[in-house]
């Protein structure tokens, strides 16, 4: 029967300016830093016929602002900081800090994110963050709007500094452009919990078909079609429920129904999800965004990226439901830590700012674990 499991020996990144390899997953992670890996690097040894559909997040995964709460680009990258650095209360009841580079994983074993203590601070790195000024400062630079072309209104932003951004990171149209390149079919679905995606999937739809964006001019090149009608998924105790247009699918009538309606979307589009349900959990992965797995399948894959997925299953974004057999309707809930860099990619913001390469890099390591691990279950 083939399963996932959360064995040794996935592939990881070990970040030493060499290519990635087997190494056993670390229980805790001193750090990940940048690493740039050439373009073309990521020519695909993967099977092509294997069609990807990825889930992605906005808030913090390919948007550096927050329309919900507010948090304009300077506001909303300093409060990324706070949920990737590290420290613990000591006896006399100070902060103190464990690490001075941020990192999605925790330097040791009792280090707390300075979120996870303090909650929401505005202002994290002029006072309590200072040291990490550097950090905001080097990022914010990077995503600054080409100097000497005018902003556009979709696709940059005023920041609070009253400097120009990029409003979606450029390393998720790189990824667009190296999926084509590679012959790959795929298809987007935007999902989050707030109220951007309109705006997203105007903006995205300016890049791909107007060829809006200064940076890629030759996107309309790519003839990607964007479904420009946001949908919604809602969850409650009876199931879940996926509405777009004229389209309705309920789990009422099964899992396999909403598995087989995802895996057959095309081109780029997006669902609002059920945030109050979420919290109606308490933020755990019981009520996160549904993603259904078929380890079966050997035609669809699916990925889910976003930064609020953890290992930690009582504060995590993503509800994976894994089916149990071929053509079945049962699943299970597998916890986070089985499905990290299989199908659930945590998002590191500050090496999506960086890195051109980011988000490829992520679905290559999917893929390679996603294959490995099935031939283990296999065998």
């Amino acid at each position: 029967m083939a399963e996932f499991g959360g064995g040794s020996g996935r592939q990881t990144e070990e970040h030493d300016g060499t290519k990635s390899r087997n190494v056993p997953e670390p229980v805790c992670a001193a750090g990940d830093p940048a690493v740039t890996v050439p373009r073309d690097r990521w020519s695909s040894n993967h099977s092509q016929k294997k069609k990807l559909v990825l889930h992605v997040d906005l808030n913090n995964t390919i948007l550096v602002s927050d329309a919900v709460t507010g948090q304009g680009t300077v506001s909303a990258l300093d409060y990324f900081l706070t949920t990737v650095t590290w420290g613990k209360m000591n006896k006399h009841g100070k902060w103190e800090w464990l690490s001075d580079a941020p990192s999605l994983l925790p330097p040791c074993g009792d280090a707390v994110s300075y979120y996870s203590q303090f909650g929401r601070i505005p202002g994290f790195t002029s006072a309590a963050g200072q040291r990490f000024r550097g950090v905001l400062k080097e990022h914010l630079d990077l995503l600054r709007w080409p100097e000497g072309i005018k902003g556009d209104g979709e696709l940059s932003v005023k920041g609070e500094d009253g400097r120009l951004y990029h409003w979606i990171l450029p390393s998720f149209f790189y990824l667009l452009k190296d999926l084509v390149q590679e012959g790959r079919e795929f298809a987007i679905l935007f999902r989050t919990f707030g109220t951007d995606l309109p705006r997203v999937l105007r903006a995205v739809y300016r890049a791909l078909n107007e060829g809006a964006h200064p940076l890629f001019p030759d996107l309309p090149d790519l003839k990607l079609n964007v479904n420009m009608t946001p949908g919604k998924i809602r969850c409650s105790k009876r199931g879940t429920a996926l509405s777009r247009a004229e389209d309705r699918v309920s789990t009422r009538d099964g899992e396999r129904g909403l598995y087989h309606y995802l895996s057959s979307v095309q081109g780029l589009g997006g669902f609002q999800d059920h945030f109050d349900w979420w919290a109606s959990n308490t933020f755990s992965i019981r009520g996160g965004k549904p993603l259904w797995v078929d380890p079966f399948d050997q035609h669809v894959q699916h990925i889910f990226i976003d930064d609020n997925i953890r290992q930690n299953d009582e504060d995590t974004i993503v509800n994976p439901k894994v089916f149990l057999d071929p053509d079945g309707d049962e699943t299970r809930i597998a916890c986070t830590s089985e499905l990290y860099d299989i199908t659930l990619v945590q998002t590191d913001l500050l090496r999506a700012i960086s890195d051109p390469n980011y988000f490829t890099q992520r679905i290559h390591i999917c893929l390679e674990n996603y294959e490995r691990n099935l031939q283990q279950g296999a065998g």
